[in-house]
């Protein structure tokens, strides 16, 4: 037999380099599938999230925001002039509107909306669309704003009392022309954030099958909380779903310092992405951080220009404009427009509303 056929060694595992590297231990076969399974997910994650981007990138662009009076009036500014200058100055075409139950019915069993009739009324003379926020969760601290009287009593009382203030407010406005949907029970799941008494999803079902008896032709959304992994399950499944998406806050619990989430906008196209193919509903982002988050607690109106601009400033506030047209979401709500105002008219800064000025108007422009 030849010399270079006799010698030649049958191949075998060993000879082959990878599998090699495979058969080295357990723990490198342990290590091996984790890192193959999480290449795979972010892949896949990433596939989603482009298919979504690419989906919806012919719809138009709306820019929006949230307006809520109390919140204007702790800037020590008039609400009346505060919108209005949302409105026509500023150039926001949607408005996301509270309805909330501590104001409009602080004596039980008597509503009064003239609160919330003014802001429609203005939203209607200057062609504004309205995304209104119903049920005992909605915008702004404590979350769940309960009137005084229905704290003294058990939720066997109140719920009753509440279902038929949704339904008063639902009737009121369901056949004013500024009303465009309704936000229903701002993210109900938040149990970590705000001061709320009930989180049953029994009670987020029936108001959901509540607000539907009164007005099935709006559109009912339902949104969820910022970084929570995972697709909405079990019921409502509402016409779209919302999501908040904050980018820079205060970390009070370990760094103590500023924190900027390391979080790519294709994520949140995902999120979006996953929805739509799970759930079969798009999703958009109902409140997009626009508002600084100062230190260690500080109320926004007693922090210095100085330290709210750590937490947002104008070119932050550009940056977040960006960030949010990223996530291939086509309708974006933002967070922060009573503060742009109050630094504009009460601190001679108007770096934040030009700059949100400038978005809006491009926003406007093709559509």
């Amino acid at each position: 037999m030849p010399r270079h056929i006799r010698n030649k060694k049958p191949a075998t595992a060993l000879s082959n380099p990878l599998r090699r590297w495979w058969g080295a231990s357990a723990w490198h076969k342990f290590w091996a599938i984790v890192i193959a399974l999480i290449v795979f997910c972010v892949g896949s994650m990433y596939g989603i999230a482009q298919w979504y981007i690419a989906s919806s990138r012919q719809q138009p662009l709306q820019l929006g925001a949230t307006f809520i009076p109390d919140y204007a009036e702790s800037f020590g500014l008039d609400p009346q002039d505060t919108l209005k200058a949302t409105i026509t100055d500023l150039g926001v075409k949607r408005l996301r509107l509270v309805s909330y139950w501590e104001n409009g019915e602080t004596k039980r069993g008597t509503y009064d909306f003239s609160f919330l009739d003014w802001q429609f009324k203005m939203a209607q003379e200057h062609g504004v669309k309205v995304s209104l926020a119903i049920g005992l969760r909605q915008p702004r601290w404590p979350e769940c704003h309960i009137p005084a009287w229905a704290e003294k009593i058990p939720k066997s009382q109140w719920e009753p009392e509440l279902m038929k203030y949704i339904a008063a407010v639902v009737d009121r406005y369901k056949n004013n022309p500024a009303l465009d949907s309704y936000q229903l029970e701002n993210e109900f799941f938040l149990k970590v954030f705000g001061i709320c008494p009930d989180f049953s999803r029994d009670r987020l079902v029936a108001e959901y099958n509540l607000v539907k008896q009164h007005d099935p032709h709006h559109t009912l959304v339902v949104s969820m909380s910022n970084n929570a992994i995972g697709t909405p399950v079990g019921q409502p499944t509402p016409d779209m779903w919302a999501i908040s998406v904050y980018k820079r806050v205060w970390d009070k619990t370990i760094t103590k310092r500023y924190f900027e989430y390391p979080i790519p906008a294709w994520y949140y196209a995902f999120r979006a992405g996953w929805v739509k193919i799970t759930r079969g509903h798009d999703s958009f982002i109902h409140e997009l951080q626009a508002e600084a988050w100062p230190a260690a607690d500080m109320a926004i109106q007693d922090a210095p220009i100085a330290e709210q601009n750590k937490s947002l400033d104008a070119k932050r506030l550009k940056d977040r404009f960006k960030y949010g047209r990223a996530t291939g979401m086509r309708t974006i709500d933002l967070w922060g427009v009573e503060w742009w105002y109050w630094r504009k008219v009460k601190l001679n800064d108007p770096s934040l509303w030009d700059v949100a000025k400038d978005a809006y108007s491009q926003a406007n422009s093709v559509q």
